[in-house]
């Protein structure tokens, strides 16, 4: 099913449907434009109910594909109340001129969206295809939403009852269907856009830059990294939050931990932290319940195989591993509780990560107060985005975006007459 006219309509009207887009869209564009406390207003009253449960039928099922819990359902719901999206345009476009602002006495500036965004969403089955299309909303813009594998209609239908929250927002929201290997549509979507939003991997990002025009800006939210930094003399309670956080994601979000970074040049010392932290994983692990068979079944032959090729200490029981390896690469872990370590003293935090600059998200630092300054202070340099404690996938109210506020990418800024 695919989105349009506010109307969920059949996929074998996709084609005409876009074609008509090269007529509608200069229409939509020469209307007043769209005020964002429409959108706000509208998402607030869709947040509470998706709060309240009424989406759980759809969305159930797909966090279990997803491996996802619904606690983070419910933090990506929270993140359409009214009161994080008004924080959300203070902060983001603060210094942006929202209406007229005299320059000279003949003058003015203002912001005004981009005009239309193409919103190429990833392949994790969550709220974010929605999510991205509301921050299009939000700066003003007309938004063409391409489904990613596996959305099974959640997408649709948040939007969908956005729209019935506000039949005012029909003509800035479009949703479709369509495979990313169905080229010459992809480029006909493409041509339609000021800007393509893409969020995915190396390959998604290669792809769209082979279909945009070289006019067409292109905003990427890449895959990313995340992991853990810690000392011997991180406490028990910073490793058991850290532990909790790995258990309840199953560390598949892009600010899971995927492993955690010693502050050691010594392989004893590693392989005692390893020991330690297995001990407090397995625990968390059998007080939240153990990841589901399958998700065990996936990360079992992986950590058989480290086992037999015996180039690392692998510690494993419960369906959770700790594997330590003797590089200093920053790599995925086996997912669903299985956690690498890795050395890296302090003075090599930048030569080592700075490489990954590109992939490096969230880090959790595990250390004693007096360290802290310093260590964040190497891994900012180094590329991280965000630092936090353990619980490295909790959302705050205002975040960025890997380092950056979307808001102000979907915005340009003009200089005009009165």
């Amino acid at each position: 099913m695919i989105l349009a006219h506010g109307k969920i309509i059949e996929e074998s009207r996709q084609g005409e449907i876009i074609a008509a887009l090269k007529d509608e869209i200069p229409l939509i564009l020469a209307q007043e434009g769209l005020n964002p406390e429409l959108v706000i207003a509208a998402c607030d009253r869709l947040s509470l109910r998706a709060q309240a449960g009424e989406f759980d039928a759809v969305a159930k099922p797909l966090l279990e594909m997803a491996h996802l819990p619904y606690e983070a359902y419910l933090s990506y719901a929270r993140m359409f109340s009214g009161e994080g999206l008004r924080k959300k345009m203070s902060l983001e476009l603060a210094g942006y001129p929202l209406g007229l602002e005299e320059v000279t006495p003949h003058l003015f500036r203002k912001r005004v969206a981009l005009g239309v965004l193409l919103h190429i969403a990833a392949g994790n089955v969550d709220v974010l295809p929605a999510y991205s299309v509301i921050e299009g909303l939000l700066a003003g813009n007309i938004n063409l939403l391409k489904l990613p594998t596996g959305d099974k209609g959640l997408s649709v239908k948040l939007l969908s009852e956005l729209i019935a929250e506000e039949p005012r927002l029909a003509d800035y929201i479009y949703v479709f269907d369509v495979p990313s290997a169905e080229i010459e549509t992809m480029k006909a979507l493409a041509r339609y856009a000021n800007a393509i939003v893409v969020w995915g991997g190396d390959a998604a990002v290669k792809g769209v830059r082979e279909l945009a025009e070289p006019n067409t800006k292109i905003i990427e939210w890449g895959h990313k990294l995340s992991f853990a930094y810690a000392t011997s003399q991180a406490t028990d309670e910073q490793l058991k939050r850290l532990a909790e956080d790995i258990c309840r994601t199953n560390q598949v979000m892009c600010s899971s931990c995927q492993g955690i970074y010693l502050d050691t040049e010594s392989d004893e010392e590693t392989n005692l932290f390893a020991e330690r932290f297995f001990e407090i994983l397995r625990q968390k692990n059998l007080e939240m319940g153990k990841a589901s068979l399958g998700m065990r079944a996936k990360a079992a032959l992986n950590v058989d195989n480290e086992k037999l090729e015996g180039k690392s200490l692998v510690l494993s029981s419960d369906g959770v591993s700790v594997i330590v390896y003797p590089d200093e690469a920053l790599t995925l872990s086996f997912l669903f509780r299985n956690v690498w370590i890795r050395k890296l003293p302090e003075q090599r935090i930048i030569p080592i990560l700075r490489p990954y600059r590109g992939y490096l998200q969230s880090c959790a630092l595990c250390c004693e107060e007096g360290k802290a300054q310093d260590l964040s202070n190497s891994l900012i340099k180094a590329g991280i985005c965000r630092i936090c404690d353990g619980g490295m996938s909790s959302f705050t109210e205002g975040e960025s975006h890997d380092g950056t506020y979307p808001l102000k990418d979907y915005s340009r800024i003009v200089d005009c007459l009165k």
